[in-house]
């Protein structure tokens, strides 16, 4: 729909790995480069999409990072959840913003904790997405996916998404940008999610319509040894 190339195969992706060791070193390290410090340009265009009419949502942000977009969304009057497993990427969210916080344990799950905004409208959780269930945080009228599906192992892809339906409330809005190229250029992550397999994750339960795609290329994909690089905008609407 969107016109992106559609490679049958992902290449030598679908086996690769990445651990959260390698993760939680990339903030350790401030190798950082999917941060974007302006907030990113799709969701200031289509926030209306997302938001649909309504006001004081409970939007979720799935391995949010230190995503300047929950402090938007949150001063737009709507409840904001993200998780993440860096510690020290939730507290330079706060840190960053201003923002006061407390910590509080989560007993559902060992070894995790949310660290709250005192004005209650920020519940960032810092343990592993897999952990979350809608009885620890209930279910979201809207998702905010900008770096979360291309960032799970392919090999996981399949349990994320399943967690993400029990997550969504029945008329929720779920904005998903994955990215195009070449994946036999590029071992990821980014990885490569083609349209295809969005249409077999998600399909039998989400209306999937692309919004638009982007050209996003940048030295930093030259010296991957890539020659193209798109990001790719989806409205899913839950309807099951």
């Amino acid at each position: 729909a969107c016109g992106v190339p559609e490679g049958t195969e992902i290449g030598s992706q679908k086996d690769r790995v990445v651990t959260e060791e390698e993760w939680l070193r990339k903030w350790e390290m401030g190798n950082i480069g999917f941060h974007k410090e302006q907030g990113h340009p799709l969701l200031q265009k289509y926030l209306d999409v997302l938001l649909n009419g309504r006001s004081g949502l409970k939007i979720f942000f799935p391995l949010c990072g230190k995503a300047v977009e929950m402090k938007w969304l949150a001063d737009m009057g709507h409840s904001v959840v993200g998780v993440e497993v860096s510690e020290q990427a939730l507290k330079e969210f706060f840190a960053e913003h201003s923002l006061p916080y407390r910590e509080e344990p989560v007993p559902e799950i060992s070894g995790a904790k949310k660290l709250r905004s005192t004005s209650g409208n920020i519940s960032l959780y810092c343990c592993s997405i897999y952990d979350l269930s809608s009885s620890i945080v209930g279910k979201f009228d809207g998702v905010w996916d900008r770096g979360a599906l291309v960032a799970v192992n392919p090999c996981d892809r399949q349990r994320y998404v399943s967690l993400m339906i029990t997550l969504m409330e029945k008329n929720s809005s779920y904005l998903l940008v994955t990215v195009s190229y070449d994946p036999n250029k590029h071992k990821g992550p980014p990885f490569y999610v083609p349209e295809s397999e969005i249409k077999s994750l998600f399909g039998n339960r989400c209306e999937i319509k692309c919004l638009q795609k982007l050209n996003d290329f940048s030295e930093k994909h030259r010296q991957w040894g890539l020659d193209y690089f798109l990001e790719v905008l989806y409205i899913l609407k839950f309807v099951a």
